[in-house]
């Protein structure tokens, strides 16, 4: 399957043009604006599905608004006319289609260009009036708050904020992406005009206060809830935005005699990761909780694991190693202890189910 994707240079182009690379049965040709029209009608007339994604949204001029969405939309559609194939088209509106502004007017405009020809030739089109689109590879700087505030925030440069009560309504690219092949694969709404869910709104302060909550997370260690929903897009956008310079980062160590101990992520709902290391010979532990829990994951040397219930005694011994994934939990009520049994330094991986509180540790000592 031969695809157009014009525009191909742009943020969502490149996105799209990422996601179709993976598969064997598409073939993209391409469209920017440095090509000349020859190359689009060339392109035009080899293709089975057409991507328009071209188009202006910040002239020089006003002129430029008619030139780059109406005409070359009217351009493209000349060119597709007369192939005698019935080509489905999919076009990036956008929600300004319906202001009255010159922008909005080109895209509503090349809108019903695109009705008239689908109108005249039977081909199916499919129109997105998509809201502000962010993810990875947004030019910042340009028309997305987005982009401008995680390449700012990322390298510790101011943001201008004019009214922090403003609403934006947003779509993550992923989410376009994937709408966008769900359509070229035949899966089509009956109408012309379609949706890209979900539609995040948000205002502006609480969007730049989440972005800064991230770059904040390397100093606290606790990360938001970047599972899901728009903290889970934004937080990949976010990352995208990171100079290589600034992918790595240190945490603080604590080291004793016994060997180091290291807090790597602490989540709000979900407890905290670490590792920590032990000498041969050397124990950590001796203590219990009433309702604190743990995971430990021994990734090299050996182990010995000793429990006793601290009520009536009952003891229970296990030993693991690195060469064998064995998950070892801790039960509240049970005094706990491990000890290096090997002669080599011992790494244990450890999650809690809450982020330790000085205030209420739940962590009593008690030999085993």
């Amino acid at each position: 399957m031969k695809v157009l994707v014009t525009g191909a240079g742009g943020f969502v182009a490149r996105n799209l043009i990422a996601t179709l690379g993976e598969r064997s049965d598409i073939d993209v040709l391409p469209f920017t604006r440095d090509d000349d029209e020859a190359v689009l009608r060339r392109h035009a007339g080899q293709a089975d599905f057409v991507f328009h994604l071209a188009g202006v949204n910040r002239p020089k001029n006003i002129e430029e608004f008619t030139a780059g969405n109406t005409d070359l939309t009217q351009l493209l559609c000349d060119a597709l006319e007369g192939l005698g194939r019935q080509i489905p088209v999919l076009y990036t509106s956008s929600t300004q289609a319906l202001a009255d502004n010159p922008y909005g007017a080109s895209k509503r405009t090349a809108e019903e260009v695109l009705q008239a020809f689908s109108a005249r030739q039977g081909a199916p089109i499919h129109l997105f009036r998509l809201p502000n689109v962010f993810g990875k590879w947004a030019r910042p700087n340009y028309n997305s708050a987005v982009a401008t505030f995680c390449h700012n925030i990322t390298r510790d440069l101011p943001i201008q904020i004019n009214d922090p009560e403003a609403n934006i309504n947003l779509v993550y690219i992923d989410d376009v992406v994937a709408r966008f092949i769900q359509i070229m694969d035949g899966h089509a709404a009956g109408t012309p005009f379609i949706d890209v869910a979900p539609v995040y709104s948000i205002t502006v302060g609480a969007l730049a206060e989440q972005l800064q909550a991230f770059r904040d997370s390397r100093l606290t260690l606790t990360i938001d809830t970047v599972g899901t929903g728009l903290t889970r897009a934004l937080y990949s956008t976010y990352v995208s935005y990171l100079p290589p310079e600034s992918f790595a980062y240190e945490v603080p160590k604590h080291g004793d005699l016994r060997g180091v101990f290291v807090e790597m992520l602490k989540t709000r709902d979900s407890g905290q990761f670490s590792f920590f290391t032990a000498n041969p010979g050397a124990t950590r532990g001796g203590h219990y909780h009433h309702s604190k829990t743990e995971k430990f994951l021994v990734i090299k040397g050996r182990a010995r694991f000793r429990f006793r219930q601290i009520v009536d005694g009952s003891y229970h011994e296990l030993e693991t190693s690195g060469e064998t994934p064995v998950i070892v939990e801790t039960v509240p009520g049970w005094t706990h202890d491990i000890t290096n049994i090997g002669d080599d330094e011992m790494v244990v991986m450890l999650w809690a189910n809450e982020i330790f509180d000085r205030a209420r540790p739940d962590t009593f000592a008690c030999p085993v």
